[in-house]
């Protein structure tokens, strides 16, 4: 059963993830770890290697700041705000996006379901030239 230690050192993980250390994920999550968030579905810890590695190739400075993290048993939750640069993204600005993980933990503490919430439009699609003007125009119109 993992314990608050192992939460911490997921998050400790994340902020030094990069496209040279994904070899570290073994550590940290279980072969067959399912990973989800609003853009993607991964199965399988050498999927998500690639993905890592994959994303990592031009992300520049990604870091996170936690701020609760709640955890009962073999489920956590963490929220998050993350802080990321990518070249071809708001003209290669900082971008900040608010999110929430939900964790399950396998016997030996490592991780078997990894699932992240977040708003999708605000971390990709604002920041895509024409794209991002209409998505911004759309979210004011649903306020209303």
């Amino acid at each position: 059963m993992p314990h608050d230690a192992t939460l911490e050192a997921f998050c400790a993980f994340f902020n030094n993830l990069d496209k040279d250390c994904t070899k570290s994920l073994y550590d940290v999550y279980t072969q067959d770890v399912v990973f989800t968030d609003p853009l993607h579905r991964i199965e399988g810890i050498q999927a998500l290697e690639a993905y890592f590695a994959g994303m990592h190739e031009n992300v520049r400075d990604c870091r996170f700041d936690y701020h609760d993290t709640r955890q009962d048993g073999d489920t956590a939750f963490v929220t998050w705000t993350m802080h990321f640069a990518h070249p071809r993204l708001n003209g290669g600005h900082r971008i900040s996006v608010e999110g929430c993980t939900r964790l399950e933990f396998a016997e030996d503490g490592r991780v078997r379901r990894h699932r992240d919430y977040f708003d999708a439009g605000a971390m990709l699609y604002e920041h895509v030239p024409l794209l991002g003007r209409a998505v911004r125009w759309l979210k004011r119109r649903a306020s209303r």
